[in-house]
């Protein structure tokens, strides 16, 4: 099950926070190489497209840590309110799973 977490994204700054893959049976970290991680926000839970793409790396390989980041350029095209989002990853052996769900609020930002 997606650990569910709230984020929050600065309008017209640059965004970037790291997640980490734990196995859930001994808590330490998957190595996460050949991995290939995707996240997208949305407004709603029932909109068809993606509000934005948030872009997902892989920082760390073999302590399973994933860089999951957006432009200055990008959050100022985002409207100030809360959306929804989550990030799926699939695994060398073809497996998709959902690592983080939640909710990212972006604060307006006044100086352009």
């Amino acid at each position: 099950m997606a650990e569910y977490v709230e984020l929050y994204i600065d309008q017209g700054t640059d965004f970037s926070t790291t997640i980490a893959i734990n196995d859930d049976n001994t808590n330490l970290p998957t190595n996460a190489a050949g991995y290939v991680v995707t996240a997208q926000l949305r407004k709603s839970l029932i909109s068809v497209n993606a509000t934005a793409n948030l872009v997902c790396t892989i920082d760390d390989a073999a302590n399973g840590e994933i860089l999951m980041e957006m432009s200055a350029a990008n959050t100022a095209n985002l409207r100030a309110g809360r959306y929804f989002f989550d990030v799926k990853v699939l695994d060398n052996a073809s497996v998709t799973s959902r690592l983080i769900e939640g909710i990212i609020i972006v604060t307006p930002g006044i100086t352009a």
